[in-house]
């Protein structure tokens, strides 16, 4: 890795250990969905997804794209795809070819499905609307898709699907709770009127770890599959249960410096001089900026690891670089490891504090980070 400039380190012993603590979690009875959309959280599609499927084979996969659900195709993949977002009209027949699993919510995309020549079944999964308005139907909506599919021999309504509004968000289960008892209404609608689906999933990572009675025939696993928690309220949550889960972070970002120079005491440091020096400074440039995924809200805010050592970031994060005082840190020099997050010694920059200094969540951070940089499983 000597030769890259920036780059991602996923951890596979740490994934994988993710996925088998999940794993004894849920039971071997029901269904684990590794998420793997937005490029796997950040971590790398084509680098994540093989290594999974490799390691269980009962595994199923969620994405949300179409290009998602084909990209793992192309790379192998051959166990169950469900696909969470909407795939174009235009594109169900490229869908349905790959062998892909449907979330429907709209009449329009099953009237079109209807119109397709399959040589085998698609299968669909309905999402209902529970309280969260996102995506999905109400028991009226429910009803009327399912009686479409009903009608059609190469469709199957394989599952039903909901998500929570605010379980990441909150100590409370009252609402949660309704979400999941106005969920079952519609399930048990559904049922009396003949039709029968046999996956039902609602748990995301924080209510399979919360709430037992959420995680049905199938987990979707997000967030905790990558090691990170979905919120502090989770891990609070957990613990008043008095219940212990350990997660281990697969994600480590890494860059070199580019340059070390000396600047007097006095300088200004970056656009908009929104830093000075105040004695004579060593700088370390470093190639990433928020074009790579290091947020602009990080200028004069942010540290990184060098040398085992913290350095904090001075002036603003441009596009393609930002710069780090090491005046402190003794022996630096061109091309040193930096960590923007992960582990260097007995530091640690977690994505939860990156968040916390940006203003937004730990999902935010990992799944900015460019595509375009290698991901190196280690």
């Amino acid at each position: 890795m000597k030769s890259l400039l920036n780059w991602v380190e996923i951890d596979r012993t740490a994934l994988l250990a993710n996925l088998r603590r999940f794993r004894i979690l849920a039971g071997p009875a029901v269904i684990l969905m590794p998420v793997v959309k937005s490029n796997a959280y950040g971590h790398g599609l084509a680098e994540v997804a093989p290594l999974l499927a490799a390691a269980d084979r009962a595994l199923w996969f969620g994405v949300n794209s179409l290009d998602e659900g084909l990209r793992l195709r192309a790379l192998g993949i051959r166990q169950p795809v469900l696909l969470l977002g909407h795939v174009p009209l235009s594109r169900l027949a490229e869908a349905a070819a790959a062998d892909l699993r449907l979330t429907v919510y709209n009449q329009e995309s099953v009237r079109a499905l209807l119109r397709i020549k399959t040589a085998g079944v698609v299968r669909l999964h309905l999402k209902l609307e529970t309280g969260t308005n996102r995506q999905g139907v109400d028991l009226a909506g429910a009803l009327k898709i399912a009686a479409l599919v009903s009608r059609a021999p190469r469709l199957e309504l394989e599952g039903c699907s909901t998500h929570f509004a605010n379980i990441e968000d909150t100590t409370s289960p009252v609402y949660p709770r309704s979400q999941l008892a106005r969920y079952q209404r519609i399930i048990d609608a559904l049922r009396a009127r003949g039709h029968d689906p046999k996956v039902n999933h609602v748990a995301c990572t924080a209510a399979a770890l919360v709430f037992p009675e959420t995680r049905r025939q199938l987990v979707r696993l997000g967030i905790g599959l990558y090691g990170l928690w979905p919120s502090r309220e989770t891990m609070l949550s957990l613990a008043e249960r008095g219940r212990k889960f350990a997660l281990a972070p697969a994600l480590s970002w890494k860059t070199r410096i580019v340059q070390v120079k000396a600047v007097p005491a006095g300088s200004y440091v970056g656009y908009g001089c929104t830093y000075r020096t105040t004695r004579r400074t060593k700088l370390a440039v470093l190639p990433v900026g928020y074009n790579e995924g290091y947020d602009r809200k990080l200028s004069n805010t942010a540290h990184v690891l060098i040398r085992g050592k913290r350095a904090p970031i001075r002036g603003r994060v441009c596009m393609n670089l930002c710069m780090a005082d090491v005046t402190d840190i003794p022996g630096v020099k061109l091309e040193d490891e930096v960590v923007l997050l992960g582990k260097q010694g007995k530091e640690h920059v977690s994505a939860e504090q990156l968040a916390a200094w940006i203003g937004t969540i730990n999902y935010e951070v990992v799944t900015r980070i460019n595509p375009l940089l290698p991901r190196i499983v280690v």
